[in-house]
């Protein structure tokens, strides 16, 4: 599993979060159905928000990012995100990068211009699969992506920067074309084919991203690699927003994951980010943050009362069965998060109904840690 990471400019958003919790979610429930999973995380740490932002602060770039990526990792580690097995950095991976457009470009798919590099679209018939966008809603997408379809060293204006020839007293690293750095894209193609091969099982990131960054990631890691599929299965976030805006560093309407921490549980937190699905649209909204706390605070709450008569005695105890099998069911189908959250909170009740009658709930209650811990939630009493 590969999933898209972030480009270090600033302090990591809720909208982050909501991406990365998702993909802690799925890790921890491929491990919990017993698969082997390899996931790989990147950091951009060269881009051109990076060099705006270090030039508005008076900063090194390199600098900047360094804060940044310990500040998201915090935060994340505050929030129980299980850290992947790699976070390969864009700037420690140029070598395999320039190897691959050396490869495209000898096989026709791409050329160079003035020091520029750029993946020649015409060459894969089949681009666009993905995002399905028709070429006027594509050339936007692409300029506000930073890579103007205006371009005049391109041969058509769908054709995506590969290599960008270094600007005065930008970073850069040499290449067959000339000192430069990297485009986006390749960045990603060439960390997962290093770590994960030819073919991943699993690519994510946010809904933001299908075009233009995967649709490049497949036109260009397939053209690579003679037109062996890329991706057996994506998956996107849907999108965090604030007063009916999209959170993002671009718009400045961010609640940031550290602050938000200081008000909120890490639990309660996550119980709000997992309460729609993935692929939907998440709403800011105090209060029902409020109403995530509530609902962790009676999970805890079942999951740590008196277990009542010992196993074994004249009464039966709870049975979780039915519970378990609706919320394995619930994370089997596209991981539907609301659902299996329902499947927890009709458990927790069932314990405490059960728990009223005199019946013991102790088995039932390790049920209800054990498939709250997939979700990321500890239900032990916190600390004191």
């Amino acid at each position: 599993m590969y999933v898209c990471g972030v480009t270090p400019y600033d302090t990591t958003h809720l909208g982050h979060a909501f991406c990365y919790v998702v993909f802690d979610v799925l890790s921890r429930y491929l491990h919990f159905l017993g698969h082997r999973v390899r996931y790989i995380q990147n950091i951009t740490d060269i881009d051109n928000d990076i060099l705006r932002r270090a030039r508005e602060l008076g900063e090194r770039w390199d600098e900047l990012g360094n804060r940044y990526v310990e500040v998201h990792q915090r935060s994340l580690d505050a929030l129980g995100v299980e850290r992947p097995e790699r976070y390969p950095r864009a700037t420690e991976e140029i070598p395999t990068m320039v190897d691959m457009i050396q490869t495209l470009i000898e096989r026709g798919h791409a050329y160079q211009a003035q020091g520029n590099v750029y993946f020649r679209v015409a060459s894969d018939p089949e681009f666009g699969k993905l995002s399905r966008l028709g070429p006027d809603q594509m050339a936007d997408r692409l300029a506000e992506a930073g890579d103007s379809a205006d371009d005049p060293r391109k041969e058509q204006p769908l054709d995506f920067l590969l290599w960008q020839a270094a600007g005065p007293g930008e970073p850069s690293w040499p290449s067959p074309w000339g000192p430069g750095r990297p485009g986006w894209h390749i960045e990603c193609s060439a960390m997962s084919i290093r770590y994960l091969g030819e073919a991943l099982d699993i690519h994510g990131g946010g809904s933001d991203l299908v075009y233009p960054h995967h649709e490049c990631e497949i036109a260009q890691s397939e053209s690579w690699s003679g037109r062996r599929p890329f991706v057996r299965f994506w998956m996107h976030v849907g999108m965090l927003r604030m007063d009916g805006q999209k959170m993002s560093k671009s718009l400045g309407n961010m609640v940031f994951v550290e602050s938000l921490l200081t008000r909120h549980s890490a639990e309660a937190v996550r119980l709000y980010l997992l309460s729609v699905h993935y692929r939907g649209v998440l709403e800011y909204d105090e209060a029902a943050l409020a109403a995530a706390e509530r609902q962790v605070e009676r999970l805890r709450y079942a999951a740590t009362l008196a277990a009542g008569p010992a196993a074994g005695s004249a009464t039966a105890p709870l049975v979780a069965a039915e519970h378990r099998a609706r919320f394995l069911s619930a994370l089997d189908d596209d991981l539907d998060t609301p659902a299996a959250i329902t499947a927890l909170r009709n458990l927790a009740d069932a314990i405490l109904g059960a728990r009223d009658r005199g019946q013991p709930v102790g088995p039932a209650q390790a049920e209800l840690c054990e498939l709250a811990s997939i979700l990321g939630l500890r239900l032990d009493p916190p600390a004191s």
